[in-house]
């Protein structure tokens, strides 16, 4: 019975992994095709409530307790008997400056410091479609690239439950990116900086959970809460095809062996001023190569694979009195691998590595207007020269400031909630990069010279 039932699972994964073609058109045509999701007006105008009501800072992402729980509930949560189409648009304008102009530039049709940028454009259908499914789906233009993809995607089926003394939510996720059905900022998929530059230097390495199957993969996951306090999801998730892929414009890193398990687990008191809250994560995956099966639908690979299992420990505080709002939030993530593939290749001098992570930081808002950010980075693991170049470390660290102004979002804000915009200045420090503090790629820059002043503008519509 168990072999029938693995093998019913299997056959249902595989299907979702390579869906036929008209699948691919109508999702396509669906999202509005002809990376990080952010405040979705559309479901400011579906609740009729302002946008500080769901995010600190009245702009996404960071939820506040009412967002949390709007989104635990499959983004159905109404008032009134409108039926707008679910659609939302955001735009980002940014300009990227490096202490020391980069030895090459950092993507076609820019220069090696001082770039402006049309960092995204993105189209959402977010919001209500039953009165227990609702959805948040983005696709994605970047002038970095010059392409239209997919972004992060989650379906979900939701409803309350109550029995004995025990009440709570339960629902079903269906996403491209684990952490994505998250609704903690601490998830990585929504962890800070909720915008950053992308062409400037950036992190050598850092774990799978951290983004490594995002936009590549399709999974389920089922997550509960209970009595306000317990949030428990756990998940599977399959690799797309890589002729799929293509189509939405998506990253391929080599195929999934199997149906790779995700699991998350947290604990949040509810203070009279806010929340705090402690839980941890967990990633098993073993990937083959690029070339590797790409496009078939066995359970395991013909050939070897890399293993990658990620531990993740993370808390988060909320304060809110009055016009103040203080949020701080701490992730750590291990991971340990077990590179049969990439040694085998010749891709590294180790089989066996490990990383390590840890994010920090800390906002102050006032009125959900003005901000100020926080940050440290840390981001280390296993010496090996042939994967990571230089001396061989992925040791990076550093610290970041960014200052916010968010002059709507407020029930009486002008065009409320039609009108969103944010301006952001934010300032990185490195102290180390790619293991070093001085001549970090052998061409004479220290890390200090990737320092990177970001300034961008922040639409949503």
């Amino acid at each position: 019975m168990d072999t029938r039932r693995n093998s019913l699972v299997s056959s249902w994964f595989a299907a979702l992994s390579r869906p036929p073609r008209w699948i691919v058109l109508v999702a396509l045509a669906w999202l509005g095709i002809p990376t990080l999701a952010s405040a979705v007006p559309s479901y400011a105008r579906q609740t009729q409530q302002p946008c500080v009501a769901c995010h600190v800072g009245g702009f996404g992402p960071e939820l506040t307790q009412f967002g949390r729980q709007f989104k635990l509930m499959g983004y159905t949560m109404k008032v009134g008997d409108q039926t707008d189409v679910p659609l939302s648009a955001m735009l980002v304008e940014s300009f990227t400056h490096t202490q020391k102009a980069q030895t090459a530039a950092p993507a076609n049709g820019f220069g090696t410091n001082n770039n402006t940028e049309l960092q995204q454009v993105s189209a959402f259908l977010a919001g209500r479609l039953s009165e227990h499914i609702g959805v948040f789906a983005q696709a994605t233009y970047s002038e970095n690239g010059g392409l239209l993809g997919w972004d992060n995607m989650d379906w979900r089926y939701a409803r309350m439950f109550s029995h004995g003394s025990h009440s709570g939510i339960w629902g079903i996720s269906l996403n491209n990116n684990p952490t994505v059905s998250d609704v903690f900022n601490t998830a990585p998929a929504w962890k800070y900086p909720y915008m950053s530059a992308d062409l400037a230097p950036g992190t050598p390495a850092q774990p799978m959970l951290l983004g490594g199957l995002a936009g590549q993969v399709v999974g389920v996951s089922a997550y509960m809460q209970l009595d306000g306090a317990w949030y428990m999801e756990l998940g599977g998730y399959r690799s797309l095809s890589s002729a799929f892929l293509h189509h939405v414009n998506a990253h391929f890193d080599g195929r999934l062996s199997g149906v790779t398990p995700y699991a998350r687990l947290a604990y949040t008191w509810n203070l009279p001023t806010g929340s705090f809250s402690v839980g941890g994560f967990m990633l098993n995956m073993r990937r083959g190569q690029v070339g590797t099966n790409d496009i078939g639908d066995s359970v395991a690979l013909p050939g070897p694979t890399d293993r990658f299992r990620d531990f993740g420990v993370d808390s988060s505080y909320m304060y809110v009195n009055g016009d103040h709002t203080i949020t701080v939030d701490g992730l750590y993530v291990h991971e340990s691998q077990k590179l049969d593939a990439t040694w085998g290749g010749g891709g590294s001098d180790n089989l066996h590595n490990t990383l390590q992570s840890l994010n920090l930081k800390g906002s102050y808002w006032y009125r959900h207007t003005y901000g100020v950010t926080l940050a440290s980075f840390v981001y280390n693991g296993s010496k090996d020269v042939t994967l990571y170049g230089n001396d061989g470390s992925p040791n990076t660290q550093g610290e970041s400031v960014e200052l916010d102004y968010s002059p709507f979002g407020q029930s009486t804000s002008w065009h409320q909630p039609w009108a969103n915009v944010r301006l952001g200045l934010q300032y990185t420090y490195f102290n180390r990069f790619s293991g070093r503090v001085h001549d970090v790629d052998g061409a004479g820059r220290n890390a200090k010279d990737n320092n990177t002043l970001y300034c961008y503008v922040w639409l949503a519509i």
